[in-house]
């Protein structure tokens, strides 16, 4: 088969679905199912896949300018599928898989990957101009696609229903962590970790974007009912995007890191996260929605124990290998950390269990099962 793959969400430092996009094009290169694989950004075809020393597409910087600005958010979004068309004509007889929601017009094959629906089923915790531009782009998707992919068994389902698409359309392709989220011991920790003045084990990690979807201010309200002493001895670390909607937040994390028991790190470097994984006593992820919640899976192959909600994707990716509970309940969500901070026999047997389920998941296993839909999303046509 002959396929176009979107790689314009490969930036580096990879993160996200960056990253599932450049796995998946490093595996779908060796594959001998595929006689010609194309990789295309913005509006042209690249010759090769993007690495850490080139930028990933001509369309990208453009985006990045318009994004804040109505007017330029409504142009472009009626400006690029014209010149992505151009751009594609020619190639009809080839499978356009867009690995990140977003399906411009195109006369061959057409399949999708959709990572969660929180533009429509959480647009409050989006930017509004955002938000708007998102739901209009993919329920075009919808309209394109001969067939969709999701990271996880919950958000196809979910897609199924809130769309009214054909679940037999929309094929499940868990995720996988890096080959960089692995055990480590103090000594491999040591160096990355001083730089942020931690020690190995001596902190309690959450790692995303600080916005009201991840429901911190339910992670921070758990913790506080830890004594002090638990709390300053494995303060509570948060490390990712600023993100929006987060002002209330903030004056928590404030209020925590007078009194010695929390810290924002801001946004840690891709070659620093997964040291301060590793390094971590606990992993708390109180999510109130994820599409697959890789984190926890990251979480697991660092050989770290986990406390997540057991909604959404969550009871997937952590299967029988975390402690979970409601997202807003405060006291279980508590009990369970204090137990993954301190009962070591449960902290020993949670590791081997969080190592041997997040062995179930790869990116061959991925690119393999991505290969299956394409060959589907062909035999339909």
């Amino acid at each position: 088969m002959k396929v176009v793959l979107s790689v314009e969400p490969v930036r580096f430092p990879l993160t996200g679905i960056g990253r599932y996009t450049y796995e998946l094009a490093r595996r779908l290169q060796s594959s001998p199912e595929i006689t010609d694989l194309q990789f295309f950004a913005g509006r042209s075809f690249l010759l090769a896949l993007p690495s850490a020393a080139d930028a990933s597409g001509s369309g990208y910087s453009l985006k990045r300018a318009v994004q804040k600005n109505f007017l330029a958010i409504e142009a472009y979004r009626l400006l690029m599928p014209l010149l992505k068309a151009r751009a594609l004509k020619g190639h009809g007889d080839y499978l356009y898989h867009s690995p990140n929601y977003y399906l411009p017009p195109f006369k061959g094959p057409r399949i999708a990957t959709f990572h969660d629906l929180s533009p429509f089923t959480w647009s409050q915790c989006h930017a509004p101009q955002l938000a708007r531009y998102l739901q209009k782009e993919l329920r075009l998707t919808l309209k394109r696609a001969d067939r969709l992919i999701t990271d996880s068994e919950f958000t196809r389902r979910e897609l199924a229903e809130y769309f009214d698409w054909p679940l037999e359309r929309i094929d499940t392709v868990p995720l996988a962590s890096s080959p960089e989220f692995h055990p480590r011991s103090a000594a491999q920790t040591a160096e990355v970790l001083g730089r942020y003045g931690l020690s190995h084990e001596g902190y309690s990690l959450f790692a995303g974007t600080i916005e009201p979807r991840k429901n911190i201010e339910t992670l921070l309200t758990a913790y506080e009912t830890l004594p002090l002493a638990t709390r300053q001895r494995w303060p509570l670390i948060l490390a990712g995007y600023r993100g929006w909607q987060n002002e209330a937040i903030f004056a928590r994390i404030e209020s925590a890191q007078r009194q010695g028991w929390a810290r924002y790190l801001g946004f840690v470097p891709a070659e620093d996260l997964p040291v301060l994984f590793a390094g971590a006593r606990l992993f708390a992820f109180p999510s109130l929605y994820e599409g697959f919640g890789l984190p926890v899976l990251e979480s697991m192959s660092s050989g770290v124990p986990v406390v997540c909600a057991n909604n959404s994707s969550l009871l997937e990716v952590a299967g029988e290998a975390a402690l979970m509970c409601e997202a807003m309940d405060i006291e279980t969500l508590a009990q369970h950390m204090a137990k993954a901070l301190e009962d070591d026999p449960w902290r020993a047997e949670a590791r081997q269990r969080g190592l041997a389920h997040a062995d179930g998941f790869s990116w061959d296993r991925c690119a393999a099962q991505t290969l299956i839909s394409y060959r589907r999303t062909l035999e339909s046509r």
